[in-house]
């Protein structure tokens, strides 16, 4: 874990875990056109900072990194509709170089034609999406009972069409997948790098303190009805521990907490701290958070922490699980973004889309290494929130007029989600959590009318 402790210096090794500073305890049509771009992307207004990070990890011009951002939302939402037209066959998607060239991979090559119309390039594969996915479930399960020995991480790699199983010994590994059930024609089973841990030590990447003694980070400033607070990762504290913000003055208290099984929390913020749509810049301007529309498979993801501030990468495997010391943690994103400890809970986005709070990882940011963040969206959903966002309404007892349906604002949508928005259906595109404003029949990047 990358939590730290007040009095603590960070080693040169992170090993896999989570970030916080010891001491503590994201009928579908036939043609499938490419959709317009989303105009929640906010690829035009990249903060400095955001921007100059991106050059520094990734090698990209500041107009460069703002085609690449908006390429990618448009491919996201691109794979979504062709996700659900493919249907069964559908093998996912990845997005590759700054153009974010969008591949798609399917197990019925009849879906190739289609694939290819939709401005994508089409891959043929031996198994689903769906059949890699439930093969991880069954990982899952075991682990959820008890963590596997010497099997620090796993995850669904649509690139290989495999789900990639990492080992320190062949036998662990043998002895996981039989535990499961699973058949090893559906795994690749790879040498383990390291051992996962987390990185603990109102604005994204903040630093907060636990009870006085570790620090971790602020994932993302949020509300519940009117109270505020943020998001932040389950290893950094338990209900009831209570929080001081970076200048040491009492904040507020933990009132969720899942960790493991899952990496994440909240806390509620006392009066006299303002949640804001903001994730600390670290001297090169703050970023807005405008949504949390989940990114692709190799987009592009930054992550703000108090520890090593901007740190940049792309996005590697989502849905993978990790085990740390504490137990294994599943559903998390994996990235090839470093941190170390104390930048646990901070802020993980992609444009101004926000992604997760960070978990653990291995390695450190002076000679790489990898990170898993815990997706947003789930937390939100979990305990009832609502991200802070540029289009937040600043009064909230007097809503926008909608003209009827089950859409809501503030809900948290998963892909393949259907709502009706006056007389008129929409299937979810992307996973997203609603803002006001965004209503189907304006945002046709994540729903797609039926």
């Amino acid at each position: 874990m990358l939590r730290r402790r007040a009095s603590a210096v960070c080693t040169a090794t992170v090993a896999v875990g989570v970030l916080a500073l010891a001491g503590l305890t994201g009928t579908a049509s036939a043609d499938p056109s490419p959709a317009p771009a989303a105009p929640v992307a906010g690829a035009e207004q990249l903060s400095p900072g955001l921007l100059k990070a991106m050059e520094r990890d990734l090698g990209l011009t500041a107009d460069r990194a703002r085609a690449r951002v908006g390429a990618e939302s448009r491919a996201a939402a691109v794979a979504a509709g062709l996700r659900h037209s493919l249907g069964a066959g559908f093998a996912g998607a990845r997005v590759s170089g700054d153009a974010a060239e969008l591949t798609v991979a399917t197990t019925d090559a009849a879906d190739a034609a289609t694939i290819t119309e939709a401005g994508a390039r089409p891959v043929v594969v031996g198994h689903s999406l769906a059949e890699l996915t439930s093969a991880k479930a069954a990982l899952d399960r075991v682990a959820l009972h008890r963590a596997p020995e010497d099997i620090p991480v796993w995850y669904v790699d649509v690139r290989t069409n495999r789900v990639v199983v990492e080992a320190g010994r062949g036998a662990a590994a043998d002895t996981f997948l039989a535990a499961a059930g699973v058949s090893r024609k559906l795994v690749t089973v790879s040498q383990a790098v390291g051992v996962p841990r987390t990185f603990t030590d109102l604005r994204g990447g903040d630093a907060y303190y636990m009870n006085g003694t570790g620090r971790c980070s602020i994932g993302f400033p949020v509300k519940r009805g009117t109270q505020g607070g943020f998001v932040s990762a389950g290893h950094c504290g338990t209900p009831g521990v209570s929080t001081s913000g970076y200048n040491q003055q009492a904040q507020g208290s933990f009132q969720g907490s899942t960790f493991p099984g899952r990496d994440y929390s909240w806390v509620a913020a006392n009066t006299g701290w303002t949640p804001r749509p903001l994730v600390n810049g670290y001297g090169n301007g703050d970023v807005t958070v405008t949504g949390s529309t989940e990114a692709l498979e190799g987009s592009s993801v930054c992550r703000s922490g108090s520890t090593t501030g901007w740190h940049c990468g792309t996005v590697q495997q989502r849905n993978s699980s990790v085990t740390y010391q504490e137990g294994t943690v599943s559903g998390v994103t994996r990235t090839n973004v470093c941190a170390e400890p104390g930048d646990s809970g901070g802020s993980f986005i992609s444009g101004s889309q926000a992604q997760g709070v960070t978990s653990g990882g291995t390695g450190n940011c002076s000679q790489g290494g990898t990170t898993y963040f815990q997706p947003v969206n789930p937390a939100l959903q979990a305990y009832g929130l609502t991200l802070v966002t540029s289009g937040t309404p600043t009064d909230p007892t007097d809503p926008p007029t909608e003209p009827g349906g089950s859409w809501a604002a503030g809900t948290v949508y998963a892909a393949g989600d259907v709502v009706t928005y006056g007389s008129v259906s929409y299937r979810c595109l992307q996973g997203h959590q609603a803002q006001a404003g965004w209503t189907p029949v304006n945002v046709p990047a994540l729903w797609q009318a039926l």
